[in-house]
């Protein structure tokens, strides 16, 4: 039997670790996490199971490539992280895994159920697809050699679940070693996985399925394979489809019968549509959309999703806000048409903004600031610095309003078409800013955040079928 990586402070990001944020009731998240791993770790080792650690010093691309050095095909790897959210009523728990892997898919579930089984108060969110996360992928989940989780322990703002974590912190961890212990011992019985052994060995004799390959609705001459419940296809495919192999990573690609393979998911990042039908065992590949895929971060132009779209998009994700904004996406759309902006990237912008329209501490609901509008110098003066949370409007209406002004304002020169209400307007070099990729380090200073927009609006156009 294989052993078990574990990593533990990552959040999918390339930092070194979680934030040292101090969690309410004086105890320090990286702390929290050390000691549930810890305890796991002590867990499976008394059950005989061989473990390997990387160091916390080492940042999230060094961790992968540290695994990837060290795994055998019988391996898996697992990466404990804790959550923080504006929105204090999400809990539970998750695991991630990369998308489209119905393999990986039940062995995220086993892991979710183990645990929650142990420690039934915790609410088991189950398993999900890499997609969701907010960047649109996770590299733990797509780059580590052998099967990998991302599981998400619980959200430190959240007090239910951090007690909980405190005080039954020696159930949490014999609930995951259950569930480790049983994922391993389902992987010893599968297929060789894709592994550094298996890549640089030519002498072994292995021999993975083929799978079907369906191109822009006709059938691919060339066959793809499939590795532990990922698709592979032949990299020349992507150059003939004029898509940068260069960035899809090393560490998603492999060498099998002369022929060099990359995962088909990674191809999601260069906006292919990608779909599986594990029936007949074939890839559908899209590259042509009624859209123009290179052209989905200008923000000036028309959007594509209706209506109802937006509004099943929303429900999907909250569906609690329809009870209060059942009628946003509608504004949304005439607002976005009247100045010629994108609807949809503004309406993805404004679900990042609200967490799809949870909010949080920094701006109330009530303020119908849908993407986190500052004040003007005037407002800001004429207010003490504990009040200062971001403009407030009167109606949903006139905060949409105002949201697709200052877009307007940060992507085009062009006059408004309505009285200016967004309050600093008059404040934006105006033309500045065309693309998402430009609004970060301007609107927000989260260095993803326009990867994380284009990961959501990536998202809508899957559900919606325009991609």
């Amino acid at each position: 039997m294989g052993k078990i990586f574990i990593a533990a402070g990552h959040n999918g990001l390339n930092s070194s670790s979680l934030a040292v944020d101090e969690m309410k009731g004086g105890t320090a998240e990286i702390a929290e996490l050390a000691a549930t791993r810890d305890l796991l770790i002590a867990e499976l080792r008394s059950r005989g199971i061989a473990i390997a650690v990387p160091s916390s010093d080492l940042n999230l691309d060094e961790v992968i490539a540290w695994i990837n050095v060290r795994a055998t095909r019988q391996d898996i790897a697992i990466a404990l992280y804790l959550d923080v959210t504006d929105a204090n009523e999400l809990r539970g728990t998750s695991a991630y895994h990369i998308t489209h892997n119905a393999i990986r898919k039940r062995q995220a579930e086993i892991l979710t159920s183990a645990l929650t089984k142990r420690v039934p108060e915790i609410l088991n969110r189950g398993a999900k697809a890499d997609t969701i996360a907010s960047l649109g992928s996770l590299s733990f989940c797509r780059q580590v050699a052998v099967p990998s989780l991302m599981l998400e322990l619980l959200f430190t703002n959240n007090s239910q679940d951090r007690l909980l974590m405190q005080t039954r912190r020696r159930d949490y961890a014999i609930g995951l070693a259950d569930g480790l212990q049983a994922w391993l011992s389902e992987n010893a019985a599968t297929v060789p996985v894709l592994s550094p052994s298996s890549r640089l060995d030519p002498n072994k004799n292995i021999t993975y399925p083929e799978v079907n390959i369906n191109l822009n609705g006709h059938s691919y001459e060339e066959r793809g394979i499939l590795v532990s419940g990922n698709v592979l296809i032949p990299a020349d495919l992507v150059d003939r489809l004029g898509l940068n192999l260069d960035q899809i990573p090393l560490a998603c690609r492999m060498r099998y019968q002369g022929i060099v393979y990359v995962q088909a998911i990674a191809l999601r990042e260069l906006n292919a549509s990608i779909s599986w039908d594990s029936a007949t065992r074939t890839l559908y590949l899209r590259t042509i959309f009624e859209i123009c895929a290179g052209q989905i971060d200008q923000i000036m132009g028309l959007g594509h999703a209706s209506e109802v779209q937006l509004l099943m998009f929303l429900k999907n994700n909250n569906e609690a806000a329809l009870n209060s904004y059942g009628d946003l996406p509608q504004i949304y759309r005439q607002e976005a048409e009247i100045e010629g902006v994108n609807h949809d990237l503004a309406f993805c912008q404004m679900c990042i903004e609200t967490g799809f329209l949870r909010f949080g501490k920094a701006i109330a609901s009530e303020q119908n600031n849908f993407a986190s509008l500052g004040t003007s110098p005037r407002v800001a003066i004429a207010n003490p610095p504990s009040q200062q949370t971001g403009a407030s409007f009167e109606s949903p209406q006139l905060g949409v309003r105002a949201h697709i002004q200052q877009l307007k304002c940060y992507a085009s020169t062009a006059p408004l078409f309505q009285a200016v209400i967004a309050p600093r307007f008059h404040l934006v070099a105006r033309g500045i800013a065309p693309r998402v990729s430009q609004l970060t380090g301007r609107w927000a200073i989260d260095p993803f955040y326009d990867r994380k927009i284009l990961a959501l609006l990536r998202r809508l156009y899957e559900s919606a079928g325009i991609f």
